[in-house]
């Protein structure tokens, strides 16, 4: 059974120190016809249950946690059984979110990986964006999910709360640049890309 990436797009809101901006984010979900992983749970569960198809899912990997992308993460959880995974160094975006009575399930860690459907994700502590930032790499697939840690023509936003421009910089230097260059860029919004053609913007 071969291994697919499954994608939508799906319109909610993004708050933080005290803004909320309209925002269109990506679902990712990356499996067989079996199981899968859901990347991010944004806005809406009911799209996101769409894209997975009555697939069983393994984990609810959140790439960081600012509201747009974990918001429903709980909900999507009550509805599945599937695990929340995340960067604890992200609990306090998560609790301006969720609080303290809601939390993930597991913690993610650099160079975990996370088997799901005949290919492996492996995790890449990306922080900047936010301090527990992570993007996905899955070499057999030849695609990197950077969340909003890389999108086409730059780094994710840093100037809001919990973020540092060094930092994710240095992050995307360290650990995406070094990916081949063929590798396709899944973002948390808007177009792919390739690290080929970021390179050049952040050499």
């Amino acid at each position: 059974m071969s291994t697919r990436v499954d994608h939508a797009v799906v319109a909610g809101t993004f708050s933080l120190d005290g803004q909320t901006y309209d925002v269109d984010n990506n679902i990712w979900v990356v499996g067989d016809d079996n199981d899968c992983v859901v990347i991010d749970a944004p806005h809406d569960v009911d799209a996101i249950l769409r894209v997975v198809g009555g697939r069983k899912i393994v984990a609810i990997v959140c790439t960081h946690a600012h509201d747009d992308h974990v918001r429903v993460a709980p909900a999507l959880r009550e509805r599945t059984g599937a695990p929340i995974f995340l960067h604890p160094a992200d609990r306090p975006l998560w609790e301006l979110t969720h609080g303290t009575d809601e939390v993930w399930d597991a913690d993610l860690t650099d160079g975990a990986e996370i088997a799901v459907g005949g290919t492996t994700l492996t995790v890449l502590h990306t922080p900047g964006h936010a301090p527990g930032a992570v993007c996905l790499y899955a070499p057999a697939l030849g695609c990197v999910f950077t969340g909003d840690t890389l999108f086409q023509g730059g780094p994710g936003a840093t100037g809001r709360s919990y973020s540092d421009a060094g930092l994710i910089v240095e992050s995307i230097k360290a650990k995406l640049l070094a990916l081949p260059e063929e590798t396709v860029v899944h973002t948390g919004h808007g177009a792919d890309t390739t690290i080929a053609a970021e390179r050049d913007g952040l050499a």
